[in-house]
């Protein structure tokens, strides 16, 4: 009877989510919580929905502080001498213009936000593509691929999602996909200098000024900290390096490093408080939806649902197919972006594709590995489920159907490409 208890959680869940009659945030505390007393308990429930919050404190603090140290280094201008030489570096070339357009939006990305990238993105390379005669959704698809590809990143949203879900640590799941993330951004320019050379069929190199759109190129003065760009940028290297070796937990990294970032550059009160207003609606969002998260999970594992739903599955799932579980995910992590929301497939399908996996003696990390090389990552930027689409398609002036036609073949190929690495190296099985 458990399982069925916690099936219809999960379907209660995805209904509610995808259908838009509650927020992720509410639907997460609430189902959980009426199910569980309709199952039965009753002052358990407050046990299991502490158990769960507390096993995600972490994640969620490491995502609060991650918002706000990339937040504060943007503010302060740290990439804009970045920008700029890559606008002079593109010059009248489409195949350098595409490979910087790929260069800048990963770079952009360093802060795991979708709009933020193609906030930054587009317009500063939009006059480019127009003043070339360049296609706008080939502006459109590269922005994309590089997001997409960038969202894997430890404190990307569906990574700290699947990290929350599965209750471990993000260095655990994150680091032994560094090697097939690099290869996959590889991938990236490779496509970017593919869609270049046929840009060049259209484009009119004639007659651009690129000093011009160099100036253009946005950004606040006020905040901006020109005589502590360098300075920034080693934070930032020291930051990652340190997060990727594992010498400390990334969410006391990420403290330190927002400390070390807002005092060098914005050391009056004031102004501290004013930068960390300024990005205090984002970084409370994702935090409450993380936590909230932490009621769901807590419930369904200390209730036992999980456990059950995953045993009864096992009797349906031939062992051939179960045998190759995480490889199979990794298959369908790009695909399924066209049909769950983050929160939906990673609160509520992965804890059961995982617990399920570890009956077929497969790591349910690997189940999770699989799932963010291209659920929401490689996919969210073509995906109808996301805001973040629609913004990439609005300034782009490119019609959502034609986006999707051009994007998801490429991101579909870059996810393959990881998932293939990532096999190779031994990090998901076959």
């Amino acid at each position: 009877m458990l399982a069925i208890w916690g099936l219809l959680n999960i379907l209660v869940l995805l209904w509610l989510v995808m259908s838009k009659k509650l927020s992720p945030i509410v639907a997460l505390i609430i189902v959980p919580i009426t199910i569980g007393l309709l199952a039965g308990f009753d002052t358990e429930l407050v046990r299991f929905i502490t158990d769960g919050i507390k096993s995600i404190a972490p994640t969620g603090v490491m995502f609060v502080f991650a918002i706000l140290f990339f937040g504060i280094l943007t503010d302060a201008g740290t990439f804009r001498p970045i920008i700029e030489r890559l606008i002079t570096f593109a010059g009248r070339d489409p195949v350098r213009i595409a490979i910087a357009t790929a260069a800048l939006a990963m770079i952009v990305h360093l802060d795991g936000s979708g709009a933020v990238t193609f906030l930054v993105a587009v317009p500063a390379m939009l006059p480019l593509y127009d003043e070339l005669g360049m296609r706008r959704s080939t502006l459109a698809t590269i922005v994309a691929l590089s997001a997409g590809t960038m969202n894997i990143l430890p404190w990307g949203g569906p990574t700290i999602r699947a990290a929350s879900s599965l209750n471990v640590e993000v260095s655990q799941l994150f680091n032994p996909l560094l090697v097939p993330v690099l290869s996959g951004l590889g991938t990236v320019l490779v496509i970017a200098f593919y869609l270049g050379r046929k840009e060049r069929i259209h484009a009119n190199t004639k007659g651009i000024d690129i000093e011009k759109i160099q100036s253009e190129h946005g950004g606040n003065k006020e905040l901006e900290r020109p005589k502590m760009v360098w300075f920034n940028l080693l934070l930032v290297i020291i930051t990652i390096g340190t997060l990727i070796s594992g010498i400390a937990p990334p969410h006391i990294i990420f403290m330190v490093a927002f400390v070390i970032a807002i005092t060098v550059n914005y050391p009056s009160l004031e102004e501290q408080s004013k930068r960390i207003d300024a990005h205090a609606e984002a970084a409370l969002l994702m935090a409450g939806i993380i936590f909230a998260a932490g009621c769901f999970t807590g419930i369904l594992q200390g209730s036992g649902m999980i456990k059950a739903m995953a045993d009864m599955t096992v009797n349906f799932i031939p062992k051939f197919i179960g045998n190759h579980l995480a490889f199979i995910t990794g298959l369908v992590s790009m695909p399924a972006s066209m049909l769950f929301d983050p929160d939906s497939f990673y609160f509520g399908v992965l804890p059961l594709l995982a617990t399920t996996a570890t009956h077929f003696n497969i790591s349910a990390i690997e189940v999770g590995r699989a799932a963010i090389i291209g659920q929401m990552t490689t996919g969210f930027p073509v995906s109808p489920l996301t805001g973040a689409t629609f913004l990439l398609i609005g300034l782009t002036g490119v019609d959502l159907g034609d986006h999707q036609r051009n994007t998801i073949p490429f991101a579909f190929l870059v996810t393959l490409v990881i998932l293939m690495v990532s096999t190779i190296i031994g990090v998901i099985q076959f």
